[in-house]
């Protein structure tokens, strides 16, 4: 692995191993402390989108592995506009070690990767959030005890979050169950290429425009956000196309009893997901937010360590 800018570069092999040395990092944090293995090693986060989680997880998680990280602002960079995207790339490799870019258009992600002589990491982009589908699938193993089998419907926009878990899901044998209303539906090439990864792995992935029927029986529950940064314009209009797959307690209700629930985070609550549920002892949200920590830092050590 030179780069991370999608899970569906990723061999499944190399999944596993992520989520195996992600265990064995969170253990350790947990024992006392992680070891300075990224001691002198620094990473240049480039931000076009604000956010609590990307940016703390991958500025402690360097602190924690004995680096660290350097946060640039949008004001900052302006990625592509004040000078090219390929010119960034570039200089950014004479200063640091590393590269995170959390950005708007998932072509910048690549032409990052294309023109850095360092490893680059995709914090989000539009069309992918590997970093979220990767470490949701490890709160999933650690809740579930295993991977190949589990089913997780997804309700609300087939955005990038929905087409990292497909992804992620795929590849490692999971049933991935998506309910979206019409004309939400995630992108027809994920579709497919998710489709042709679970043929590898025994896993399946179902489109459906039922909640209900999504939900029923499901191991997990996962919602986002139904506007995504960017989108805030159309947040009025979508309101009433997705409140009928709302994660509420009469749709957990449907799932299997020991089903848990997810959500990336920022949660607008009272709309995608109510308070009673994310509040809930079938919530795992913290945990997700915790784990992103650890899998990046997994993510980290496999692409700058040594």
């Amino acid at each position: 692995m030179e780069h991370l800018v999608s899970v569906e570069y990723l061999p499944s092999a190399e999944i596993w191993e992520l989520l195996n040395l992600a265990t064995d990092l969170k253990k350790e944090w947990k024992s006392g402390g992680n070891k300075p293995v990224l001691a002198g090693k620094s990473l240049a986060m480039v931000f076009q989108k604000p956010s609590l989680r990307t940016r703390v997880s991958f500025e402690m998680g360097m602190l924690h592995l004995g680096g660290s990280a350097l946060y640039l602002s949008p004001q900052e960079i302006q990625l592509g506009q004040r000078e090219s995207v390929a010119d960034v790339a570039r200089v950014l490799s004479r200063y640091v070690d590393g590269i995170m870019a959390r950005v708007f258009d998932h072509a910048h992600i690549e032409e990052l990767a294309a023109n850095a002589s360092v490893p680059v990491v995709n914090g989000l982009s539009d069309y992918v959030h590997p970093c979220q589908g990767l470490s949701d699938v490890f709160t999933i193993y650690e809740k579930k005890g295993a991977l190949k089998g589990v089913t997780l419907a997804y309700l609300g926009d087939g955005n990038n979050v929905a087409h990292s878990l497909m992804f992620a899901g795929a590849k490692v044998g999971m049933e991935i169950r998506l309910a979206t209303p019409a004309g939400f539906e995630p992108d027809e090439e994920v579709v497919s290429s998710a489709r042709e990864f679970s043929r590898e792995t025994g896993g399946k992935v179902v489109l459906d425009s039922d909640p209900k029927s999504a939900v029923s029986g499901a191991d997990v529950i996962y919602t986002d956000v139904w506007a995504s940064m960017g989108q805030e314009d159309e947040r009025e209009a979508r309101l009433p196309l997705f409140q009928p797959y709302q994660v509420n307690a009469e749709l957990v209700a449907s799932a299997n009893r020991d089903a848990v629930v997810m959500h990336c985070l920022p949660a607008h609550r009272g709309e995608e997901i109510t308070d009673e549920v994310v509040d809930s002892p079938q919530s795992i949200v913290l945990d997700q937010a915790e784990n992103r920590m650890h899998l990046q830092k997994a993510i980290l050590v496999s692409l700058m360590a040594g």
